[in-house]
C-alpha cells in the first residue's frame, strides 16, 4: 500500500470531499465506482438489532467527569452503520461530539485559501491524475482546487467503493449526522489548513514520489487488499494488528516512508491531545472520534492523554480480567 492510501485514511478532509464530489451523468456505467448503498428501513432495523461494537473505545476520566475516545475509520460498510452497545452507551453518557474536522468549515476554508493549489509536479503526472479522476467518473476539473496529493487521496477513497467500503458509512460521518439531527454541539480538533499542511509534502521530490506511487497503485488496484485488511482489523477492534500496521501496510519500508508516516499520523497527535484536554477541561463530556491509527505507536493518543492527567480505561475491546489470586484452581 502506498503513502497515498495512508494519507487518504489519515485525512477526514479527503473523506468529506468524496461525499461532496458530484458524479457525472450516467455514473452507473460499468467502469464507474458503484453508487452509495441506500439501505431499506428493514435492513436498518435488522442491523440495529444485531449491532456489535466495532473500533477501539476508551473512557477518559478527569476533573470528576468522563469523556470517551473512539478510534474511527473514515470508510465503512452499510451493515456497520448501527452503533454497538458500548458506543451507544458512550453516546448516552456524553453531551458533545469532537471530530478531526467539522465539514461546515471545509468549503469556506478552501474558498478563502490565499493561493491556488499547486499543480502536479510534471505534465505526465498531471495527465495520469486527470485520467484517474475520469475513471472515477468525476466531472472534469472538479478537484483542481486541491493540492495534488489531496486529489489523489480523494480518488483513492472513491475507488474504495469498488470493494464495498464507502466514506458515507465512515463512523465520523455517521456520528456527525446524528449530532446534527439531535442538536448536539460539534467541536473540530483541527483546521482544514492544518490537515492540508500535514498531508501535502513540502519537498517537490517527495511530492513526485508520493504521487507516482499512489497513481501506480490506483491504476492497478493494488491498494485495495491492504485497505480491506485494515477495515477488517478495525471492525474486529484488533488493536494488535492496527498497532502492527507499519509492518504490513507496505507504506513504511524506507526511511522516507517512515518519516512520512510519522508526519501524517504521530506528529499530529500532541496537538490533538492538547485540544481534547482543553475541551474536556471546559466542562464538556465528549465523545471524541479520531482515526484509529492515531491510537497506535509511541505517540498514541491514549498515552498522550494519560500524560495530560486522564485515567484511561479501555472499553472496546474489553480487557480480560486476570483471575483473582485468592481464587482456587480446580
Amino acid at each position: 500500500m502506498t503513502r497515498t492510501l495512508l494519507c487518504a485514511l489519515a485525512s477526514w478532509l479527503a473523506s468529506w470531499l468524496v461525499l461532496a464530489c458530484p458524479s457525472v451523468a450516467g455514473a452507473a456505467a460499468p467502469d464507474c465506482p458503484p453508487p452509495s448503498v441506500v439501505p431499506t428501513a428493514e435492513q436498518q432495523q435488522a442491523w440495529a438489532r444485531s449491532a456489535t461494537d466495532r473500533g477501539p473505545l476508551w473512557r477518559l476520566t478527569r476533573d470528576g467527569r468522563s469523556s470517551y475516545l473512539y478510534g474511527s475509520l473514515h470508510v465503512g460498510r452499510p451493515e456497520w452503520s448501527a452503533p454497538g452497545p458500548r458506543l451507544q452507551a458512550a453516546w448516552a453518557e456524553t453531551d458533545a461530539l469532537a471530530v478531526e474536522l467539522d465539514p461546515q468549515d471545509v468549503m469556506p476554508a478552501l474558498a478563502e485559501s490565499p493561493k491556488p493549489a499547486p499543480a502536479a509536479p510534471d505534465p505526465a503526472l498531471s495527465r495520469r491524475l486527470a485520467d484517474q479522476a475520469k475513471r472515477q467518473c468525476l466531472p472534469e476539473g472538479v478537484l483542481q482546487s486541491l493540492p495534488p496529493v489531496m486529489q489523489l487521496a480523494t480518488l483513492t477513497l472513491m475507488d474504495a467503493r469498488r470493494v464495498g467500503l464507502d466514506t458515507g458509512y465512515g463512523q465520523d460521518v455517521l456520528l456527525l449526522a446524528r449530532a446534527r439531527q439531535e442538536g448536539r454541539p460539534v467541536h473540530a480538533l483541527e483546521t482544514v489548513s492544518e490537515q492540508l499542511g500535514a498531508i501535502e509534502p513540502e519537498d517537490p521530490a517527495q511530492a513526485r514520489a508520493v504521487l507516482a506511487d499512489g497513481l501506480r497503485d490506483l491504476e492497478t488496484g493494488r491498494q485495495r487488499e491492504p485497505l480491506q485488511r485494515l477495515a477488517a482489523a478495525w471492525a474486529r477492534s484488533d488493536l494488535g494488528l492496527l498497532a502492527d500496521y507499519p509492518r504490513w501496510c507496505r507504506c513504511a519500508d524506507t526511511p522516507q516512508e517512515r518519516a512520512w508516516l510519522r508526519r501524517i499520523n504521530d506528529e499530529r497527535n500532541p496537538a490533538l491531545a492538547e485540544r481534547i484536554s482543553k475541551l474536556h477541561g471546559s466542562g464538556s463530556r465528549l465523545l471524541i472520534a479520531v482515526g484509529a491509527l492515531h491510537m497506535t505507536g509511541a505517540q498514541a493518543l491514549p498515552k498522550l492523554l494519560k500524560a495530560q492527567g486522564f485515567h484511561i480505561e479501555q472499553v472496546v475491546p474489553a480487557r480480560i480480567q486476570p483471575p483473582s489470586a485468592s481464587r482456587k484452581t480446580p
